[in-house]
Formats: structure tokens, sequence, C-alpha cells
């Protein structure tokens, strides 16, 4: 092969391949940016979807704690005739079967506020059991629910619920 027919093959081997190579960096680059960008839309729809999944678990658990409350346990647990010590096994079931219905929302929080949520829903249920056991046997419903609401007033401090909610309120607000 003559050095005339090298640079014959060459003239139109050089550039195809210059081409070639400019083709196959620009769709390398191509094809990882685009890759990148589909990966950072994964983790943001990936995210949003977790600060959903945390918000609905906030507002699950605010409403647990509003459920707890005195006021709204005994609204719905109370019949007539009822004695006081029916209520308070009443009220106490009743708090842990809504503590158990709102147990998994504890993955989406903080362990903080999950510890509050905990200690909020023992000190209620400690609460009704102490008055309770104060109470006589044949004491009725409304001496019960009289005895609580005392309690609370001579207590003139905020309900362990109250104090649980403004936490989960703070750390909700805090992931925006």
């Amino acid at each position: 092969m003559t050095l005339a027919a090298i640079l014959e093959i060459l003239k139109y081997t050089l550039p195809a391949l210059i081409v070639f190579l400019t083709a196959y960096f620009l769709l390398t680059r191509y094809m990882q940016k685009e890759a990148t960008a589909k990966a950072i839309e994964l983790k943001m729809k990936r995210d949003k979807e977790i600060v959903m999944l945390r918000l609905q678990a906030y507002e699950r658990l605010a409403l647990f704690l509003e459920r707890i409350n005195f006021a709204a346990v005994i609204s719905r647990v109370r019949t007539p005739d009822m004695l006081a010590s029916e209520l308070q096994y009443a009220m106490v079931k009743n708090i842990r079967e809504e503590f158990d219905h709102n147990l998994s929302q504890q993955v989406y929080i903080s362990s903080s506020a999950w510890n509050l949520i905990v200690q909020a829903k023992e000190e209620m249920m400690k609460t009704v059991n102490l008055i309770g056991t104060q109470l006589p046997p044949e004491a009725s419903a409304g001496q019960l629910i009289n005895a609580l609401f005392h309690g609370i007033q001579q207590a003139n401090a905020p309900l362990p619920t109250e104090h649980a909610l403004e936490f989960l309120k703070e750390e909700a607000r805090g992931m925006f």
C-alpha cells in the first residue's frame, strides 16, 4: 500500500472517526444529564410523597390527641345510668383503642414527638384511673366527670395532650 492510498483512506476515515467520537461524547453527556434529571425528578416526587405521609401522620396524631381529651372521650362512651367505675373503664379502654389505631404513625414523626404522645396517653389514663379510684364504688358517672373537671381546674396546668399537640404543631411547621 502506498502512501497516497493510506492518505486517501485517512481522508475519509479520519473525518468519520471525528464525527463518531463527537457524537459519542455528546450522546454520552446527554444521556448522563437525562439520567441525572430523571433521578432528581424521582427524588423530588418521593420526597413530596414522604412529606405528604408525614403531614398526614401529624394530622392523625393531632386528631388522636383531641379525641383522648376527657370531654371527647366522655361524649363518645358515656351512656345513661352509667356508674363511675363503668365510665372509668370505658374511658381508659377508648383511649387505648384510639392509641392502638394510630400506632403506626410513629414511623413518620420524631422520637421526641412520639414520646410526648405516649406520655400524654399514659397521663390521661392515669388521671382517669387515679380520680376514679378515689370515688366510692356506687358513684355515678356524673360524679366522675365532675371530679375529673374539678381536678383539671385545680391543677391549673395544660393537659398533657395540649403540650403534645403544641409540640406536634411546631414540628410540623418546621418541615417547611
